[in-house]
């Protein structure tokens, strides 16, 4: 079974809660601190596998979950950090959370870490100071990332077929390459993409094959509009016309249209038209479907073929390589240039250290609202029924300038702090 989308639950490793320890030897009087650090949680790491052409396995486990860090212990002890999750996906696979795309794997064997695990929290010897011998503070792990990825597979191929349904399409790609789609004298025989691998001298063309396309196609009429996102990254289109149509003209305009009406892209994408199953038919009549298509298809290649009696298929592959050769090359300039333009941003570390606040009027109560990735990050390390551990969340605020920025909305010691789902008051009552 065919699919190409899905759903799916991620869930990275927590990070190991940090240990709250002393020696106790029995020549040491007075033990230092040595709790250790935890370990850190798993990733949730995909790999691109050129052996698989589906999503289906994602239908029967939704839920992908990578092994928590553990706790560290005495004697300074970091816990083991949590079994990543490799996790194997067809090549052409995007990934969106919130729909944002966050990966996008295009060649085999890429390994790209979908969902990072917490780090381990920090024992109660990594607080250790001239002026605090004894620290009773550890962090607690962070969470890992969870949320619900958007899975959709992108077919990536060089040629892609495209035609009215019965135009040859499953017949041309059984002849040429090794599949071996199902073909039958009715429409809409192909009901999910084929790929398939054709041989042209010393090189070789990965074609797909999808369901045959309809007037409305692009607006999710017939088949097609479900399988037109895999022939997006494609380099070639081959487009095929049954030779026995009414109007061969009107047949090619019909499936360009769709294609602009989908992407405006694949309405550019190099292309090569070929006329199908042409055995049997007078040389003459091939003649004037062939001048009645390039009418209105301006300078692109028209061919005549017949899969069935092999005629005229080596002279549309060469002329199919020729062109995705092409097409690959400008990919490659593209990219390569891309990666010499000048950017001016923020450093990370700059961006991390960003915090706001926001003052809260409700039900006669006044709270404020922390939030910036790096004050979130320690809060989520703060133990808060830890008395010493709170009040360092508290010294980090000073250190940044966010007890500052309070006190200057009109914060009092006794008001709330709120800081992601967690709440206190802002000096130690």
């Amino acid at each position: 079974m065919f699919v190409d989308t899905a759903k799916v639950f991620i869930s990275a490793g927590k990070g190991g809660d940090g240990a709250v320890s002393f020696r106790h030897e029995i020549y040491i009087a007075k033990g230092g601190p040595d709790g250790g650090v935890g370990g850190d949680g798993g990733n949730v790491v995909f790999v691109a596998d050129g052996g698989l052409n589906t999503l289906i396995d994602f239908r029967f486990k939704p839920e992908l979950k990578a092994e928590a860090g553990q706790n560290g212990s005495i004697r300074d002890r970091t816990g083991a950090a949590g079994k990543s999750l490799y996790v194997k996906v067809p090549v052409g696979t995007i990934v969106r959370r919130d729909g944002q795309v966050i990966a996008d794997l295009t060649f085999d064997g890429q390994q790209v870490i979908i969902a990072k695990g917490g780090e381990g929290g920090s024992g109660n010897a990594h607080f250790k100071s001239s002026v605090r011998q004894t620290p009773r503070i550890a962090e607690k792990g962070e969470p890992g990332e969870v949320f619900e990825a958007e899975l959709e597979l992108k077919l990536l191929a060089d040629v892609g077929l495209v035609g009215f349904p019965n135009a040859g399409k499953s017949t041309f790609l059984s002849v040429v390459s090794n599949a071996r789609p199902e073909i039958a004298d009715y429409a809409f025989t192909t009901l999910t993409p084929n790929l398939g691998v054709a041989d042209v001298d010393q090189n070789s063309l990965l074609i797909a094959d999808i369901p045959g396309l309809i007037e409305g196609a692009s607006e999710g009429k017939g088949l097609g509009d479900a399988f037109l996102r895999h022939i997006e990254r494609t380099a070639v289109i081959l487009h095929m016309i049954d030779v026995y149509s009414n109007d061969v003209a009107k047949d090619y305009m019909v499936i360009r249209s769709e294609l602009a009406n989908y992407s405006i892209d694949l309405s550019t994408r190099p292309e090569v038209i070929v006329l199908t199953k042409t055995e049997g038919m007078d040389q003459e009549i091939i003649d004037m479907q062939i001048d009645a298509v390039k009418a209105v298809a301006g300078d692109k290649p028209v061919y005549a073929i017949s899969s069935s009696a092999h005629i005229g298929l080596q002279d549309v592959l060469r002329a199919l390589l020729v062109k995705v050769t092409a097409a690959r090359e400008v990919t490659e300039m593209v990219e390569d240039t891309s990666d010499e333009i000048a950017t001016i941003s923020l450093s990370a570390d700059k961006l991390a250290d960003g915090w706001k606040v926001e003052r809260v009027e409700a039900d006669d109560q006044i709270s404020f609202i922390v939030s910036g990735e790096k004050i979130e990050r320690f809060a989520l390390r703060t133990n808060f029924d830890n008395y010493d551990g709170v009040n360092r969340l508290r010294d980090i605020m000073r250190k940044l300038g966010i007890s500052h920025e309070l006190r200057r909305r009109g914060v009092k010691d006794d008001s709330i702090v709120k800081i992601g789902d967690n709440e206190f008051t802002f000096i130690e009552q």
